[in-house]
């Protein structure tokens, strides 16, 4: 019995459970594995990444949870954190006890990085009342809680949780000024035109953009939160009554600023994250920001510890995207697995994890067969017919390739989409011709970046029809027109949407971008007895990544049911 210890049972460390007990047989087999998973929370898994709709109040909490492993070899241990990892004895020790391995992989996630302000890290015992970040259930529940009796909200950081975070709470009456260093909001995936009409967006939903601003100080007054003050250029914010000359202090280039006073009686930090790698730093294996893996996901100081999801840091970088880790999940659980039946086996080399008569599994994109999640997550580039790949020249590995992400921004009354080449601080290449369409006035602002007759980037701001194509067409890698701006106004690849008609609906179709479900895969499971969005979600983990595949998902459904009512009828008992 080869023992699996995972670390983490969040939406990356559950799914690896899941996957890994999938690919080693029965109990009984020839791969016999027993895997343990300890989750420092007391909840079953939930989707992270709805935690900004259940602020907006658009989804509760009972509909953000995960399918977990209905296995008998796998034990999931809730309110168990792990405190040590003993590698000579090869343990995890928690405060109940400690659980041998064979194998320990480690989804340990990441934590909300809190910028050390005054006022804000000045209070022993954690950050002061009204200040929140948002990372876990109970965050989110707090900063709902908060949001009955605030009226004053300022939301610092305007990245992708920030902007869904600021829309949520401004559904819920309050006032929300968003702060934000950069020169624009999302300034990683927008340009300055795309960010500008963002803010332009934003300011009709209720939300006052701040851009350029640095957060000098956290008011508090008796340990609650009363203000927040801004330094920020002159000219480059919204001014407002509460805006006071400043000192004579110069900012950024030499630029005159002005000190600016925000009412808050609620803030969150939006600042991005910071890998949790303290366990396997005190337990001496490498870790830089993430912990340091290989192509292989394992530590290069013990071939027993793995690391996936945002605590990992592979060679190819961290993305930050869901997708990423359930790809690196797919992966790790399909070579241990190999590894496992190797081992029992009794091969030379199995021990290290090699399989007899082959070489040592390298996991990259061309691993067995690449996954929705990671061509949504990497910039694949396809290569011309008769091209070999890395993995058909002697001695070349085939590696995950670094590039950008797909972010999709799903806010309450903000719809935004980017992929492949996008943003400010793209590097100019002449191979690449981009179009674009704003309109300011309407909330909508499109670009496309094409090259060698594909589309290799775009971004897609209050077109939502629009975006859904475009993502189709980048990441099925269809050809596109030898006049770009057709990209703006018609559809190139069929793209799910709620009105869209299954019955003309290509089965390879890809309703679930997050997993790479298509609507033939729904309509398998539909035929092996699956009669609900849950039995669906069970069976293919549709719907359970950004969400924004439900409604589509619940259309195949409601159309099977009326093509199938006898089969309807006997799933339920009629």
């Amino acid at each position: 019995m080869t023992r699996v210890v995972v670390v983490g049972n969040g939406m990356v460390g559950s799914r690896f459970a899941s996957d890994l007990v999938a690919r080693c047989g029965t109990s009984a087999g020839p791969t016999a594995v027993e895997v343990t998973v300890l989750g420092a929370e007391e909840y079953e898994p939930y989707n992270r990444v709805l935690l900004s709709e259940v602020v907006a109040g658009k989804v509760d909490v009972a509909a953000i949870g995960l399918p977990g492993a209905d296995d008998a070899r796998v034990t999931v241990r809730r309110g168990t954190e792990a405190i040590a990892i003993d590698r000579a004895a090869r343990r995890v020790v928690t405060g109940e006890g400690a659980y041998p391995y064979d194998v320990v992989v480690l989804a340990t996630g990441a934590a909300a990085r809190i910028p050390d302000l005054p006022g804000l890290t000045d209070l022993p015992g954690g950050l002061p009342r009204g200040a929140h970040a948002l990372r876990t259930l109970d965050d989110a529940r707090e900063i709902v809680a908060a949001s009955v009796n605030a009226r004053h909200a300022v939301v610092v950081g305007a990245g992708v949780l920030g902007l869904e975070v600021a829309c949520g709470l401004a559904r819920r009456g309050v006032a929300v000024s968003l702060v934000h260093g950069g020169g624009s909001v999302m300034d990683r995936q927008l340009d300055r035109a795309a960010g500008d009409v963002v803010a332009r967006s934003l300011a009709g939903l209720g939300v006052r953009t701040w851009t350029r601003a640095r957060t000098e100080r956290v008011v508090v007054e008796s340990g609650s939160v009363r203000g927040v003050t801004l330094r920020v250029p002159d000219g480059g914010a919204p001014a407002g009554p509460s805006a006071r000359p400043d000192d004579g202090a110069e900012g950024a280039g030499g630029h005159a600023t002005r000190l600016v006073d925000l009412e808050a009686d609620l803030l969150v930090l939006a600042c991005g994250t910071v890998p949790e790698a303290g366990l396997a730093r005190a337990a001496g294996v490498a870790v830089d920001r993430g912990v340091v893996v290989g192509h292989d996901l394992a530590s290069p100081d013990d071939p027993r510890v793995f690391a996936i999801g945002d605590c990992a840091q592979p060679p190819e970088g961290a993305t930050g995207l869901i997708a990423q880790g359930w790809d690196q999940s797919r992966r790790l659980a399909e070579h241990l697995a190999e590894r496992f039946a190797a081992a029992d086996a009794g091969g030379p080399g199995a021990a290290q994890g090699a399989v007899p008569g082959r070489p040592r599994v390298r996991l990259g994109v061309d691993a067995d067969r690449p996954s929705m999640a990671l061509r949504l997550a990497m910039n694949v580039v396809a290569r011309p017919v008769g091209q070999p790949s890395a993995q058909d020249l002697p001695g070349v590995d085939e590696r995950p390739k670094a590039g950008t992400d797909v972010v999709r921004v799903k806010a309450a009354g903000l719809e935004i989409v980017t992929m492949g080449v996008c943003g400010e601080r793209r590097t100019p290449d002449p191979a690449q011709r981009s179009v674009t369409l704003s309109d300011p006035a309407s909330g909508r602002h499109v670009e496309v970046v094409v090259a060698d007759g594909l589309l290799v980037g775009a971004t897609c701001v209050g077109a939502p029809e629009v975006g859904a194509d475009l993502t189709a067409t980048y990441t099925r890698r269809v050809p596109v027109p030898v006049d770009p701006a057709h990209l703006l106004l018609q559809p190139v690849a069929q793209a799910p949407a709620p009105a869209s008609s299954p019955t003309h609906m290509p089965d390879r179709t890809t309703v679930c971008t997050c997993n790479g479900v298509t609507k033939g895969d729904v309509v398998g499971c539909w035929h092996d007895g699956a009669r609900s969005v849950d039995d669906v979600a069970r069976a293919t983990r549709a719907t359970t990544g950004c969400g924004g595949c439900k409604d589509v998902v619940c259309g195949l459904v409601d159309w099977l049911a009326k093509a199938d009512p006898d089969q309807t009828r006997v799933a339920l008992g009629a």
